[in-house]
């Protein structure tokens, strides 16, 4: 099967791109390479905007997986108007063209953040989305676009991660645990704006493994999926680093607890994903700072500014 990864190579693409190749199957990339290029010498990304692709140039895959578009709140507040152009316009162009291109399935990189402030319940595909903010608005907007393009030739798959974080050859420092795993090594104290908050953690092993399954999912499935590895308070979470990294490397953290209001708490059901797509998380935070204790020479400096996304975006803008 021939894949195309759009914005493949970020984050999570760099450490899925190398399963899929594991597996089989034939992966191309097409990237503005804002972040570098971490991926397998195999894979030779192309540097094109979206807004350029043609129906011709998607004709040979029978998928195309969108990862492109700004990452998170402080780029699409920085941009708002980008924001919804990458998040919004870019995946129902490119879903549009796919289709018209004749490409099976879509699969789209969506987010949690949809959700915005719930109180205290746990929500499942069906639950309102109330995001009120640049980030969450533009990720619904993209998704609900492409999710009405599906039928009985096209399947579309969203899937709506947590909050990611692990190792990746192409690493950032800018997600909560990789953060507070951050500042315990390098500030031995960890700050916890709010305890209260709720989270979705999603692995990014686990994170590879969601989009596997929904390559591989039957091809009548369309859907929208939430995938997490666990849902944490923010404060069991900066417990559950300071003694990973206890643990691992024998350092004791100060907890620097405080209570400032925020506009996300949300924790989500991922039963749907486990019944129709078999995603099963196996990385729970503990295993993530283990990961990302083990890799730490990769990403030693830990001030450099290319592990933080929004100091990239704000340099590219102002080249501009």
């Amino acid at each position: 099967m021939k894949i195309l990864v759009v914005g493949g190579a970020g984050y999570i693409g760099s450490v899925l791109l190398p399963e899929l190749l594991e597996r089989g199957y034939e992966v191309d990339v097409i990237d503005l390479l804002w972040f570098g290029n971490h991926l397998p010498l195999k894979i030779k990304p192309i540097n094109k905007n979206i807004f350029d692709l043609t129906e011709e140039d998607l004709a040979s895959y029978e998928q195309v997986i969108f990862m492109a578009g700004l990452s998170n709140d402080p780029m699409a507040e920085y941009s708002p108007a980008e924001n919804f152009v990458s998040n919004a316009a870019a995946p129902a162009f490119l879903g549009y063209i796919a289709k018209k291109a004749g490409v099976k399935r879509f699969i789209y990189a969506g987010s949690c953040s949809v959700y915005g402030y719930t109180v205290n319940e746990l929500y499942n595909e069906e639950s309102p989305a109330i995001a009120s903010y640049p980030y969450g608005i533009s990720k619904l907007q993209g998704e609900n676009s492409v999710m009405q393009m599906k039928d009985s030739n096209f399947s579309v798959i969203a899937l709506r991660q947590g909050t990611v974080s692990g190792y990746s050859p192409r690493m950032r420092l800018d997600l909560v645990v990789n953060t507070m795993f951050k500042t315990a090594v390098t500030e031995k104290a960890i700050v916890v704006n709010n305890p209260a908050i709720w989270r979705p953690i999603l692995s990014i092993k686990d994170a590879a493994t969601a989009y596997i399954r929904a390559v591989e999912a039957n091809s009548d499935i369309s859907g929208v999926f939430n995938v997490a590895s666990g849902n944490y308070t923010v404060g069991e979470i900066g417990d559950l680093v300071k003694s990973g990294v206890k643990q691992h490397l024998n350092m004791d953290i100060r907890l620097d607890i405080r209570h400032i209001e925020d506009y996300r708490n949300y924790k989500v059901s991922i039963e749907k994903a486990k019944k129709v797509l078999s995603f099963h998380p196996k990385y729970a935070i503990d295993a993530i700072v283990e990961d990302l204790v083990e890799n730490m020479e990769k990403f030693s400096d830990f001030d450099d500014p290319k592990y933080y996304n929004i100091r990239v975006f704000m340099k590219l803008k102002k080249k501009k």
